[in-house]
């Protein structure tokens, strides 16, 4: 039967708008369920680097999930890679030209020993409103939100126009072999929504929420090694030339030395409504002051001299690992040390080595660059688009919290994509208190209060970005 072009349209127009149907209406109870079932499922399975790796396992149990909701198998895939493996699943949209819209996060954890924990970290557990157990906050639970919202929307009738990518990478946390990979196979997207990273701030005291965060660039990780190396000799004949001793010198200059203060459109932004939220009224003036003129010297050292911002006003580099020596009675015959680089985006690791070895200034000192998993990254641009729909969302969630967007200082999939000049976002809806992120850490947890408000920000997020 031909249907007159009129009627074809006005057809997709209504099944596009049953996202908005279900943003009114809010999140099912079902969704609401499957995203507390899913985490639980997912955070028992060992998705660990090494022996008994079960990042596969973890992509099975999403992909399953998937195909329940209403994806067809042929449009889910598993690839393996080593010991891991990455999940692509497609959400095809109505209109074939537009670029796709993408989902990013990662399947692995860090290792947890159960002799360290309260609680077996891979045995999820409800206590008090809290799920415990490692990947609550990094990020299993921030995935079973994502997905259960897709199949929400899925199941409500909505029709995206731009597809929709779910892309978990399973080595996030080591090599980051997979989000490579991922970022190549998917440089023609029109933006990520990174779903690990970003979030919001709950009050110590009263546990409402005080801002959101969502992040748009991230520093560049790099490790360089530091090496001297000579002939050695007996302790009883010393010399000059003590391998120890000139390693010690490079690294007390590196360690007094501060690269330029600097900002971006994104940190700027950040110092300016962040310092509203800034408790210590110094620190609180030394952030509007540098927002207001990156060269105000009394506001950077002020800034410096807070572990909570030091980071945020350029490039940092510490020593965090040194060896020397062989024997009690010898004089060393080599001496080396790890640089630990956290980069501002627009600088090249070989440009901030290449200082590093000016700053040193011990020409028997080697420097190498030794850093895996990581590559330089430009910062996405506060695209209209993103930030109109990030706030929105946020606040149909959560009415009348701030919004503040951020650099990250930590490393995430991100960077691969905007490599590949990609723009991406950290955009997370998931609120906690400072006190309890433990992220990486002892007894990982995640406030379920999450779920329903995280289910109707990633519906409005979705549907806005893909309609």
């Amino acid at each position: 039967m031909t249907i007159r072009p009129f009627l074809m349209s006005a057809s997709l127009s209504v099944l596009a708008l049953g996202g908005i149907a279900h943003a009114a209406s809010g999140p099912s109870a079902a969704a609401q369920a499957q995203v507390l079932d899913l985490s639980k499922q997912i955070m028992a399975m060992r998705s660990v680097a090494g022996e008994g790796n079960e990042t596969g396992k973890v992509a099975a149990a999403i992909r399953d999930t998937l195909v329940a909701g209403g994806w067809a198998a042929a449009d889910s895939e598993i690839v393996p890679v080593g010991d891991t493996a990455y999940l692509l699943a497609t959400w095809k949209g109505r209109d074939p030209r537009l670029k796709p819209l993408v989902l990013s996060g990662h399947m692995d954890v860090v290792e947890a020993r159960r002799a360290d924990w309260v609680r077996d970290p891979f045995v999820p557990v409800v206590e008090n409103g809290y799920l415990f157990g490692r990947g609550a906050t990094d990020m299993k639970f921030n995935a079973a939100l994502a997905v259960s919202s897709l199949i929400d929307l899925r199941k409500a009738g909505y029709k995206p126009r731009r597809t929709i990518i779910v892309a978990f990478s399973g080595d996030e946390e080591t090599t980051m072999k997979t989000s490579q990979l991922i970022a190549e196979r998917l440089k023609n997207a029109e933006l990520v929504i990174n779903v690990d990273g970003g979030g919001g701030k709950l009050d110590e005291t009263t546990a409402k929420p005080l801002f959101w965060a969502w992040d748009g660039a991230e520093k560049t990780y790099a490790d360089y090694k530091l090496e001297v190396t000579n002939a050695g000799g007996h302790s009883s004949a010393p010399r000059a030339d003590n391998a120890i001793v000139q390693l010690s010198t490079a690294l007390e200059r590196i360690g007094g030395y501060h690269f330029a203060a600097e900002q971006n459109p994104l940190t700027k932004a950040y110092f300016e409504r962040a310092a509203a939220f800034e408790p210590d009224a110094k620190i609180a003036a030394a952030m509007r002051a540098f927002a207001a003129n990156p060269g105000d010297q009394q506001a950077i050292d002020t800034l410096r001299a807070n572990p909570a911002t030091v980071g945020k006003v350029g490039t940092t580099c510490v020593p965090t690992m040194v060896n020397g020596g062989h024997a009690l009675n010898a004089l060393p015959q080599r001496a080396t040390a790890n640089i630990n680089c956290r980069i501002f985006p627009g600088h090249k690791p070989a440009a901030i080595m290449a200082e590093l070895q000016k700053v040193a200034g011990v020409s028997a000192v080697t420097f190498t660059d030794v850093t895996e998993g990581s590559i330089a990254s430009p910062a996405s641009p506060m695209r209209a688009d993103f930030v109109k729909a990030a706030e929105g969302a946020i606040r149909k969630a959560w009415p009348g919290v701030a919004v503040i967007p951020v650099q990250a200082s930590g490393a995430s999939d991100s960077m691969w994509y905007r490599a590949v000049g990609v723009p991406a976002y950290g955009a997370s809806p998931v609120f906690t208190k400072d006190s309890e992120d433990f992220s990486h850490g002892l007894n990982e947890r995640v406030p379920l209060s999450n779920i329903k408000p995280g289910l109707i920000y990633f519906g409005s997020l979705f549907t806005d970005l893909s309609k």
